[in-house]
């Protein structure tokens, strides 16, 4: 596996074929909510199997004095073995090297363990974000 910032138009689709796999057709989120105002203004990142398939995507962009991770997924058949963890991981070394002192993302709440298990603290009461619960998350760099 690994997990690179996304550089071509084609690592760029790859990221998407992901979200759009996830997101819009395994949670029915709408393909104009999944892919938002915020894709130009962000960094995206994308995971590929030993086989260079993309299998897993995310997003990190500057909101006020923290880094928002957002849109982190994985392919249904491949969520185990750490591919999440390497994405967020990843997601965290670029972040050092932009000097951000803390990241902050909205978990669906399913996902918390997984995010609490990589040392990040529930600062947020449940809240819906495309008909599913979150709740906002942050951890100091």
């Amino acid at each position: 596996m690994e997990v690179i910032v996304v550089k071509t138009d084609k690592e760029l689709e790859d990221a998407y074929f992901v979200r759009k796999t996830v997101f819009v057709k395994e949670q029915h989120v709408p393909v104009e909510e999944e892919i938002d105002e915020f894709e130009q203004n962000s960094t995206h990142f994308v995971l590929y199997d030993d086989n260079k398939k993309p299998i897993g995507a995310g997003r990190y962009r500057s909101f006020d004095e923290y880094g928002k991770v957002e849109r982190i997924c994985i392919l249904s058949t491949n969520r185990k073995g750490g591919a999440g963890k390497a994405v967020m991981n990843k997601i965290e070394e670029y972040a050092l090297n932009n000097g951000t002192p803390a990241l902050k993302l909205n978990a669906q709440t399913h996902a918390i363990p997984f995010y609490s298990k990589l040392g990040y603290e529930v600062i947020s009461e449940e809240f819906l974000d495309a008909g599913i619960p979150h709740k906002t998350m942050i951890k100091k760099l």
